[in-house]
């Protein structure tokens, strides 16, 4: 059981019930990657503080952006069919937060795990995903797929799930739908919205494995939803 969230109006979301079935890390790893080049105008734009200069990233890149090769000319089979990004808070779970967050570079990629003392959640919902939309924008059908079925995972006590949870509530009061649900690796103390939505009370000792089963729950466990005001009693 485990469930993703996702803020609609005064409401989030939790993913319930996924397939437990065993894959290999290879397998996660192609189910979740963004395109290289969906990646390196994804951080541009985080570093620029300009969703904007994705584009002009990926118009700077070798063999792009010509006449005979257009970046905005990618089919949506360029996109993975589960992507998904991480968030970790390296100070919660006392040792295990940096660990686990390298073990989430390890299983994904670098380039889609967030610490949230460095890139903060507000920060990527400006200019993360409004580089994407921009580029789907533009044509890029890419970026739209990545966009319009991104998941969110969260590793943290409730404070950094309410965090994440707030700044992606704002995709809806800004008309920035879909807005992407979120599943919770429990490093808090209390885990109340980990345990509500069914992803655990706490962080198993064997967390190399559990760390994969969770990111498989989160990219095939469905949808389910929550008033948001209960999330912030």
């Amino acid at each position: 059981v485990g469930a993703l969230i996702e803020s609609l109006s005064f409401r989030s979301c939790g993913f319930g019930r996924a397939a437990s079935s065993a894959f290999e890390k290879e397998d996660l790893r192609l189910r979740v990657a963004l395109p290289q080049r969906l990646r390196d105008a994804l951080h541009a734009a985080l570093k620029a503080r300009d969703p904007s200069a994705g584009a002009f990233a990926l118009e700077e890149a070798p063999g792009v952006g010509t006449a005979a090769n257009p970046w905005f000319a990618l089919a949506p089979e360029d996109a993975p069919e589960n992507p998904l990004v991480a968030f970790v808070n390296p100070r919660s779970g006392g040792r295990l937060g940096p660990v686990l967050k390298s073990r989430l570079q390890e299983l994904i990629g670098e380039d889609q795990v967030f610490d949230i003392t460095v890139v903060k959640p507000s920060a990527f919902v400006e200019y993360g995903l409004g580089c994407l939309e921009q580029l789907a924008d533009s044509g890029d059908h890419s970026a739209r797929s990545v966009r319009n079925n991104l998941r969110v995972m969260v590793a943290g006590g409730d404070g950094t799930v309410g965090w994440v949870l707030g700044c992606l509530g704002e995709l809806y009061v800004q008309n920035r739908g879909p807005v992407p649900p979120v599943a919770v690796i429990p490093l808090g103390t209390g885990n109340d919205l980990s345990r509500s939505f069914g992803w655990g009370a706490s962080f198993p000792f064997s967390w190399k494995a559990a760390a994969k089963r969770s990111l498989y729950k989160a990219i095939l466990g469905t949808v389910s939803c929550l008033d948001r005001s209960l999330l912030f009693i």
